[in-house]
C-alpha cells in the first residue's frame, strides 16, 4: 500500500524554551524565514504524502492559523503588487490537506500517535517529530518510503549517537545489518549508556503498518506516566518485520535551545540571499570576540 498520510506530534509544552513558549508553540518558533514545523510539513510533501493530521494540544492555536488563509493579508500584499509574496502565502495554505485532533493530555508520544488512529485507518502512515529538522538533497521520509515500498514492514529512521546521549532516544538493538538497512530484533526506551544494547537512536521518523493501533490500546503507561512509542515497537518487532534506516542528511534537535541556535545559523548559511552577508557578519563577530 502506499504511504499517502502523515501523524506531526506537536501537543508538547516546549518546557526548555520558557517563557517564550508559555503563549508560543515551540513548534511555530522561526528558523530564519519559516516556523519550524514549516519545514516538517515540506518534507512530507516532498516525499508524497497528501494528507496530514497535526496532534495539537492546548495553546496550539498559531499552528492551525499559519496553514490556513489570511483573506486580510492576502488583499493588503494583492493591493500593494507584491505578487511575489501572495504566491508565497497561498503555497502555505494548500501544498497539502492538513487536518487536527486534540491530545488531552500530555501523555506521551504513543498516546500523540494513538490519538491518530480514525484518521488513519488500516492504512499504512508516517510519523515525523517536529523536534527534528533534517536537511538532505533527498528528504529523510522519502528516503524511508522508498525502501518501504521495496521492502514493507516497519521503517524507523536511525542515526548513530554518541553513547553518552543513548538516554535521550529510544535505541535498538540490531539482529543483523545489510548497508543502510537493520533489521531490529529489539527496541529500548532510554536506556542508560551501560545498559544500552547499541548507540543507534530513533530519530524522529517512521514508517508505521496499522496494527501498531491495536498495540498502543493496551500498552502501559512508561517512564514519567506516559505511553511510549517505541515500547509498542518493541512488541511490534516480536510479532512483525521492523527495520532501521540509517538515512542521509544532517539533523538538528531543534528541542534543544542550543541545537535551535545552531541550526538557525546553519541554515541561513544556506540561503543565497543571506550567505555572503551573514557569513561576513560571523567572521568578524568571532574576531572582535578574539581581540576583546
Amino acid at each position: 500500500m502506499h504511504v499517502k498520510k502523515a501523524v506531526i506530534p506537536a501537543a508538547g509544552m516546549g518546557t526548555r524554551f520558557l517563557p517564550i513558549t508559555k503563549a508560543q508553540p515551540k513548534e511555530m518558533l522561526p528558523l530564519v524565514d519559516k516556523p519550524a514545523i514549516q519545514y516538517i510539513v515540506e518534507e512530507a510533501v516532498n516525499s508524497g504524502i497528501e494528507d496530514i493530521i497535526i496532534v495539537t494540544g492546548r495553546g496550539k492555536r498559531a499552528i492551525e492559523d499559519h496553514f490556513d488563509r489570511s483573506l486580510e493579508l492576502e488583499i493588503v500584499l494583492k493591493k500593494r503588487g507584491r505578487q511575489d509574496l501572495l504566491k508565497m502565502i497561498r503555497n502555505i495554505s494548500s501544498m497539502v490537506e492538513i487536518h487536527y485532533v486534540r491530545q488531552a493530555q500530555p501523555k506521551g508520544l504513543g498516546d500523540a500517535v494513538y490519538s491518530a488512529r480514525k484518521f488513519i485507518g488500516n492504512e499504512p502512515f508516517a510519523v515525523l517529530l517536529a523536534d527534528d529538522i533534517i536537511i538532505s538533497p533527498k528528504p529523510c521520509l522519502k528516503q524511508l518510503i522508498d525502501f518501504y515500498y521495496f521492502n514493507g514492514g516497519t521503517v524507523l529512521g536511525i542515526k548513530e549517537v554518541p553513547y553518552i546521549q543513548v538516554q535521550r532516544y529510544g535505541i535498538i538493538e540490531p539482529e543483523k545489518k545489510e548497508g543502510r538497512v537493520l533489521k531490529v530484533k529489539n527496541l529500548v526506551e532510554k536506556p542508560s549508556p551501560g545498559n544500552s544494547p547499541s548507540n543507534l537512536g530513533i530519530i524522529g521518523r517512521y514508517i508505521i503498518e496499522p496494527q501498531i493501533f491495536d498495540i498502543l490500546r493496551y500498552t502501559p503507561p512508561g517512564e514519567n506516566g506516559e505511553i511510549q512509542l517505541t515500547d509498542a515497537l518493541q512488541v511490534m518487532a516480536k510479532e512483525r518485520n521492523v527495520y532501521g534506516y540509517l538515512f542521509e542528511g544532517k539533523r538538528y534537535d531543534i528541542g534543544n535551545p542550543q541545537e535551535f541556535l545552531r541550526a538557525t545559523v546553519e541554515i541561513a548559511l544556506q540561503k543565497e540571499e543571506l550567505k555572503k552577508d551573514f557569513q561576513e557578519y560571523l567572521q568578524q563577530l568571532v574576531v572582535n570576540r578574539w581581540m576583546t
